[in-house]
């Protein structure tokens, strides 16, 4: 079993930065890829940045060149930079992992707000 926490968010001014953190814990073996997701109000859940175990990563047009995932793999934790914040970033972060094995985990999810 796989436990993830996530971490970093709050409210921020359009314009502002946030780090956000996902750490892992329990049974984190063979990991085939980890992803931040986020859902807004009244919306479904979107992919916000996904990497490989390999470091490959990819980014929807919404958040390419103002959001960066990476991940430490000592730590058992992986990041998601985002800059250039806009309201319509606000929204309930979630990460991911995938496993190998094909379990897929989830976090509680960090509120990120967006506001000036």
């Amino acid at each position: 079993q796989v436990q993830l926490v996530e971490s970093g968010g709050g409210l921020v001014q359009p314009g502002g930065s946030l780090r956000l953190s996902c750490a892992a814990s329990g049974s984190v073996f063979s990991i085939y890829h980890m992803s931040w997701y986020r859902q807004a109000p009244g919306k479904q859940r979107e992919l916000v940045a996904r990497i490989t175990s390999g470091g490959s990563t990819n980014y929807p047009d919404s958040v390419k060149g103002r959001f960066t995932i990476s991940r430490d793999n000592a730590k058992n934790t992986m990041y998601l930079q985002m800059n250039s914040l806009k309201p319509e970033d606000t929204a309930v972060y979630y990460c991911s992992l995938v496993a190998a094995t094909g379990g897929v985990y989830w976090g509680q999810g960090t509120q990120v707000t967006v506001s000036s």
